[in-house]
């Protein structure tokens, strides 16, 4: 399988017309939304074989894709060849590896193997001339015109924000109490006795005692109950001011910027951000 993963950017050379066009739609149903198909009209893979001037023009129709110009250039002889090109590009992070496992399911070629094949057959990336002039040429060309190009006192600084969470105080506001007096009206039954003298005549006949007829004087006192109100303070309810202290875990979101650095080894291929190295395919 033939693929670039340059930043989310994911290409694979095809072919059959029907190979890309299942890979594209394939790319497309799992949310890949930038994907393109090079190479519709080519009649397939060995079938034909464009001038130098049209293969040109296959390498600069590349050069919006962020390649490395000899990858470039292999993209665009495997046009040149009748074959098809899918590319795939601003893949989120997420849909990296199903997007790769895609392209090999559909039948991508080995690109690697392709290049042999091709050298062994004349093919030169020289005759390639990229976007503003440059030239694409072969690993062993570029790296004679590197010679006495020192680079190694230059450093790249990798910086990365980190995070920190802090806390301060926040004042939310004042819980206040204030006490006052009111009359409020209340009725209540009570039960009351009242004692009266009533004057009792009865008619008798019997036969006057001695002393009958003195003086003589007999009473009796009348009493009755009043209500009688009475007032006394009691305390019914205490009102006190309590502070409760609680704790809760609080998920804060935010972005953080870091520098991620892609080395390109000539010599053991291309090597992922963190520079562990990453096979070509």
């Amino acid at each position: 399988m033939a693929y670039e993963n340059t930043g989310r950017t994911l290409s694979a050379m095809f072919d059959t017309r029907d190979e890309a066009d299942r890979a594209a739609s394939a790319l497309r149903e799992i949310g890949a939304t930038d994907v393109v198909l090079h190479g519709e009209k080519n009649p397939g893979y060995g079938e034909v074989r464009h001038e130098d001037a049209e293969s040109r023009g296959f390498f600069e129709a590349l050069g919006d894709f962020f390649f490395p110009d000899d990858d470039r250039a292999a993209y665009a002889e495997g046009l040149s060849r009748g074959g098809y090109l899918v590319t795939a590009t601003n893949v989120p992070e997420n849909l990296v590896q199903p997007a790769l496992e895609i392209l090999e399911r559909e039948g991508s070629v080995d690109l690697d193997q392709r290049e042999t094949e091709w050298r062994d057959d004349g093919w030169d990336t020289a005759t390639y001339t990229g976007p503003l002039g440059a030239t694409a040429v072969a690993s062993d060309t570029r790296d004679a015109d590197r010679t006495g190009l020192d680079t190694t006192g230059e450093k790249i600084d990798v910086v990365e924000e980190q995070i920190n969470i802090g806390k301060r105080d926040v004042d939310l506001g004042t819980v206040r109490v204030r006490s006052y007096v009111r009359e409020v009206p209340v009725s209540e039954e009570v039960e009351l006795t009242s004692e009266r003298v009533n004057i009792e005549r009865r008619p008798v006949d019997r036969a006057a005692g001695d002393g009958a007829f003195e003086e003589r004087v007999i009473e009796a006192r009348e009493h009755s109950e009043e209500a009688v109100v009475q007032k006394e303070a009691r305390v019914v309810e205490e009102i006190a001011l309590n502070k409760n202290r609680e704790s809760h875990v609080e998920t804060v979101e935010d972005t953080v910027r870091k520098t991620e650095v892609e080395i390109e080894d000539d010599n053991r291929g291309l090597r992922d951000r963190d520079g562990l190295d990453q096979e070509k395919r």
